[in-house]
C-alpha cells in the first residue's frame, strides 16, 4: 500500500481533492480533461469506458471493497474537513475502485452493476453549506454512491440527502461532477451549478468530458450537425484535446461501433474511443497546468461485473472478475497495484489483502 503524504494527497481525482487543513507545496492549476463513453445499445452487455489525465502518477490502486464498511464522508485522510453533519454510513454493497493517492475514488463498480466516474468541472458549485443534509467531502462522493445505490435512480434519490462539499487551498477548488450509469443502461450526469442539483437522465446521456457544463456541451454538440447516416471518412470532425472538441468526437464515434460478438469486442470498442480521445503526451496547451496526458483508462462490463484497467505508459491490459471476490461484511479489502510491467490478462487472483482501508 503506498504511503500517503502532504505532497500525494494535495494531488488528486483530476484535481479534486484539496484539503485546506494539510500544509502543500503550492498547487498547480487543476487538469482540465478526461473523457467517459457509455455504450448502452449493444445486444451483449453495457459497457463503459473513461480516461483519467494527469501530469503524473496518481498512485492508482485497483481495491475491491466488500460491503458493511464503516465510512466517515468527513475526512480526507486523518483530518477532518466536514465538521458539522459529517457523512457517516456502512456500506450496503461492495465495488472495484480505482483510488487515487490513497484518499478517494475516481473511478469504480458495485456489485449490483452500477458504475460511477468523477471527472472535473470548472463551474461547480456545491452552494452555501446546509447543516441538514450530510456532508461528504467531494473525493468520496462517488463512493458514497456505489456503497449506497443499485440503480441510476437509487443515486440521485440519494443525492436529496447530501450534500457534497468543496475543499480548497490556495483558492484551488475539488471541483468536479460525476457520470454513473446501471447494468440497465440508465444513465446520469450530476452537476453542481449555481448551488443547485443539476441532473440530466436518461439512456441517451452517453458521453462527458469536462468545460463548458454539460447542458452547453449538449447545444455545442448540435451547431456540428454531424451526419451520422451518411457520413464519411471525409467527415470533418474535431481533432485536439480541448473538452469540448472530445465531446463531439467521442459523440461521433460512439454511434458508429460494430455489434461485438463477445465481450472481448464490446470493450475493445469502447476502449477504442477512449483511446482515441486520450491527450497523448506532449500535447499541446495554451494554459499551462489546465491540460495533461492521459494517465490511464478504464472499461467496466456492467452487465457481468468485470473491470478493466490500462496505463497509458504500458502495453498491459488487465482486468478482474468482481463477483470472484468476498465481498461479504468483515472480508477483507483486497488491493492490486496496476503499475507493474509483469502483469496481464486477467489478475482477479493477484489481488492481496491489507489490514487496513484507505478510507
Amino acid at each position: 500500500m503506498m504511503k500517503v503524504t502532504p505532497k500525494t494527497i494535495s494531488r488528486a481525482l483530476c484535481g479534486a481533492l484539496i484539503a485546506s487543513t494539510f500544509q502543500f507545496a503550492p498547487w498547480q492549476s487543476v487538469a482540465n480533461a478526461c473523457t467517459r463513453i457509455l455504450w448502452n445499445d449493444n445486444k451483449l452487455a453495457v459497457v463503459v469506458g473513461r480516461t483519467m489525465d494527469w501530469p503524473e502518477s496518481t498512485q492508482p490502486m485497483l481495491t475491491i471493497l466488500p460491503r458493511g464498511m464503516k465510512r466517515d464522508g468527513g475526512l480526507l485522510g486523518s483530518s477532518a474537513v466536514v465538521k458539522e453533519n459529517p457523512g457517516r454510513w456502512i456500506s450496503k454493497y461492495g465495488s472495484v475502485v480505482t483510488t487515487t493517492y490513497g484518499v478517494g475514488t475516481a473511478d469504480g463498480l458495485n456489485e449490483k452493476g452500477l458504475g460511477m466516474h468523477m471527472l472535473y468541472l470548472t463551474a461547480t458549485d456545491f452552494g452555501p453549506r446546509d447543516r441538514s443534509k450530510l456532508g461528504v467531502q467531494a473525493g468520496l462522493w462517488g463512493q458514497y454512491i456505489l456503497d449506497n445505490a443499485a440503480t441510476v435512480k437509487e443515486a440521485f434519490e440519494l443525492m436529496k440527502g447530501i450534500q457534497p462539499i468543496m475543499v480548497s487551498m490556495d483558492g484551488t477548488k475539488a471541483s468536479v461532477h460525476l457520470a454513473v450509469e446501471d447494468a440497465t443502461g440508465d444513465s446520469a450526469i450530476l452537476e453542481y451549478i449555481n448551488g443547485k442539483l443539476v441532473v440530466h437522465h436518461g439512456r441517451e446521456y452517453l458521453i462527458m468530458t469536462n468545460d463548458p457544463p454539460y447542458d452547453q456541451q449538449l447545444a455545442l454538440l448540435k451547431k456540428w450537425n454531424l451526419n451520422f447516416t451518411s457520413a464519411t471518412r471525409q467527415t470533418s470532425l474535431p481533432g485536439n484535446v480541448d473538452p469540448r472538441d472530445r465531446f463531439v468526437r467521442a459523440t461521433y464515434y460512439e454511434r458508429f461501433l460494430p455489434e461485438p460478438k463477445n465481450q472481448r469486442e464490446a470493450i475493445a470498442g469502447i476502449l477504442a474511443i477512449a483511446r482515441n480521445v486520450s491527450v497523448p503526451f506532449g500535447a499541446p496547451n495554451n494554459a499551462p497546468g489546465t491540460l495533461h496526458n492521459t494517465e490511464y483508462r478504464t472499461a467496466l462490463d456492467l452487465t457481468n461485473k468485470r473491470y478493466f484497467f490500462e496505463l497509458s505508459n504500458s502495453p498491459n491490459l488487465v482486468w478482474l472478475d468482481l463477483m470472484k471476490f468476498n465481498l461479504n461484511p468483515d472480508a477483507p479489502v483486497m488491493v492490486l497495484n496496476p503499475d507493474n510491467i509483469a502483469l496481464a490478462g486477467d489478475v482477479t487472483a493477484k489481488l492481496q489483502q491489507i489490514s487496513k482501508a484507505p478510507f
